[in-house]
């Protein structure tokens, strides 16, 4: 008869696992879900694949209520080495909490993934911990919401700076963050008609709703993988949030017009610009990531387009592209992202109250770094994904002091709410995600 040591793990047990070795990567080693999830193996069945992402978006969307739990649970800390082990108990309250998965399924394969884990010692404390929680989950989790960040599941940092800024949306804002984030399309216009795309989503019997305000957006009922889209590969359409679908519209390219989208990476605002001018711009898409180019350089493939795609940095220009004035340029700032929290939830865990001066620092440096390159009479747009006025309004009021030459222009009434400069969109169920956007004139 084969020992404890030989048996087969039971099933879910190796997804299980690796769930825990993400969250951990994110918890641990400060990486960031996408790339902890792109350096992980994709399981070979879809429905572990689904699994997988549904654990570790979920585990971190509840993470600081987890993190809480957790600590009741142990008697003692873990130690250094087997701090993988707290990821992995989070990983099954997670399914124990959220998830429609049978008690006694999602425990046995939590347990079983202790020992795909090289942690055999820790199999009893996995057991014990899940199934205290079984039988006293009330009064723990009571006792986790004690405290503020585990109760709003955010960083009781950003819960302070969002009070301050937003004293009567904050409530609405967080809990729009903890939610899932709905999915939109933006429809390639010089390749699809958007009204006899909706149509063949329809015929896919994928339900979709036009967006009044965004006649190239769609939102889907339910979300679904990309390559599943009806054209998708043909380049007839692109996944995007609709709150980013506002940035090339509100630059608004003319054709023939030198246009520079300072902060390109992944592309789907190089490539809307594109689509926006009938794919007839001079469009230069620098970043400073050599690999997140290559995701621009994708998308402009797939979807027909031609852009000048180079290396640059924002806050130093080069002859290399920084070669004649532009007409217009779209900045899309480094931020602390606190708009798309729903979106990207390993947010919460990653940025913390000290990023913020060195990101507005940035900001600041990009925006009077690129204003030179602008010609009179032309256009910048500055947007970030942030909730913080300090990135935003207060930003922009810095820039427009030092600028003598730089007016605002005004924005349309229907995008979100007005700020002292600009306007902000905040995340909400069915809507976009947190955005803001000034319009800047050089005279």
């Amino acid at each position: 008869m084969a020992n404890a040591h030989t048996q087969p793990a039971p099933s879910g047990a190796a997804v299980r696992a690796q769930a825990a070795r993400v969250l951990h990567a994110v918890r641990a080693e400060g990486r960031s879900l996408t790339d902890a999830l792109a350096a992980s193996a994709t399981p070979a069945d879809a429905r572990d694949e689904a699994l997988l992402s549904e654990l570790t978006f979920g585990a971190l969307r509840l993470l600081p209520r987890l993190e809480a739990l957790t600590k009741h649970l142990l008697q003692r800390p873990l130690k250094p080495n087997d701090r993988i082990i707290g990821s992995l108990l989070m990983i099954g309250l997670y399914q124990l909490i959220a998830l429609r998965i049978p008690d006694h399924a999602a425990v046995s394969a939590t347990v079983a993934a202790t020992r795909l884990l090289q942690r055999p010692r820790a199999v009893g404390l996995v057991n014990a911990s899940l199934r205290r929680f079984q039988r006293e989950g009330p009064e723990l989790l009571a006792l986790a919401e004690r405290d503020e960040a585990a109760r709003w599941l955010m960083p009781t940092w950003l819960l302070r700076r969002l009070r301050v800024a937003w004293p009567e949306d904050w409530e609405a804002i967080v809990t729009a963050s903890q939610g899932r984030a709905p999915m939109f399309l933006r429809v390639n216009t010089l390749r699809a008609n958007p009204a006899e795309y909706a149509a063949r989503l329809s015929a896919a019997e994928i339900e979709a709703q036009t967006l009044a305000d965004q006649p190239q957006a769609l939102r889907l009922a339910r979300p679904i993988a990309a390559q599943a889209l009806p054209g998708f590969s043909e380049g007839l359409v692109s996944v995007q949030d609709a709150g980013a679908q506002w940035a090339a519209p509100l630059l608004c390219p003319q054709p023939g017009e030198r246009v520079l989208d300072a902060c390109a990476a992944p592309g789907g605002k190089s490539a809307h610009l594109l689509e926006q001018a009938h794919g007839r711009l001079a469009l230069t898409a620098i970043d400073a990531s050599t690999e997140r180019l290559e995701a621009v350089r994708t998308t402009c493939a797939r979807l027909g387009l031609e852009a000048r795609i180079m290396v640059g940095d924002a806050t130093r220009p080069d002859p290399a592209w920084a070669d004649a004035p532009y007409q217009r340029i779209l900045l899309d700032a480094p931020c602390s992202a606190t708009g798309v929290i729903r979106r990207h939830p390993d947010i919460k865990r990653l940025r913390r109250e000290a990023d913020i001066g060195p990101l507005v620092d940035t900001q600041a440096r990009m925006l009077d770094a690129l204003w030179p390159l602008l010609q009179p009479g032309g256009c910048l747009l500055y947007l970030t994904c942030s909730l913080l006025p300090e990135e935003n309004e207060a930003q922009i009021a810095g820039f427009l002091a030092r600028q003598r030459d730089a007016v605002e222009s005004p924005l349309p009434t229907s995008l979100g709410i007005a700020r002292a400069h600009g306007r902000q969109l905040l995340p909400t169920d069915a809507g976009p995600d947190g955005f803001y956007f000034a319009r800047l004139l050089k005279q």
